[in-house]
């Protein structure tokens, strides 16, 4: 049977694994959260958080302008699939691209109160904090970067709302 990416068929991988452990070989509470990989200091972790968050951000900003050339609207979705794939691949691999505070916060808090226990907050020196603040840091960075060096140079007589 296909394995599906949802909680309740979840179960089956966490109970192969025996007991639900937070990291390491047998871990499994990276199902749903993001963990930092051994090897990847806070410092390191931080700027891959707010250097992906200001990458999305900033391209998120390019596809959508309608001053900007820009893909059609029929190819957004696909633009900013590729943008968020793009993403994953670039800075997957350190500590799983959360990009987005509500994807990291939530899920941590669940696991938490589903059996891992208060581990998920301080595995990876207490990394939790770092997908909620670098990202919302990266965010605004990202998004100020692309309203500094790209959209105050618009013509002023072409200027059309964000869409």
């Amino acid at each position: 049977m296909m394995s599906l990416p949802n909680p309740f068929f979840s179960s089956d991988a966490v109970t192969s694994f025996g007991a639900k452990e937070v990291t390491g070989e047998n871990g499994t509470a990276g199902i749903w959260a993001t963990y930092p990989q051994d090897f990847l200091s806070i410092g390191s972790g931080f700027l891959d958080q707010v250097v992906g968050t200001g990458l999305l951000l900033l391209g998120v900003f390019a596809i959508v302008d309608a001053n900007n050339w820009s893909p059609g609207n029929g190819a957004k979705p696909m633009a900013l699939g590729a943008l968020v794939f793009a993403i994953g691949v670039s800075f997957g691999f350190n500590c799983g691209y959360a990009i987005n505070p509500a994807r990291d916060f939530a899920p941590r808090v669940f696991t938490a109160i589903a059996g891992w226990g208060k581990e998920v907050f301080t595995a990876g020196s207490s990394f939790w904090w770092i997908p909620i603040i670098a990202t919302c840091l990266g965010g605004v960075m990202g998004s100020s970067l692309y309203v500094l060096l790209i959209e105050a140079h618009h013509p002023t007589a072409s200027r059309q709302p964000l869409e």
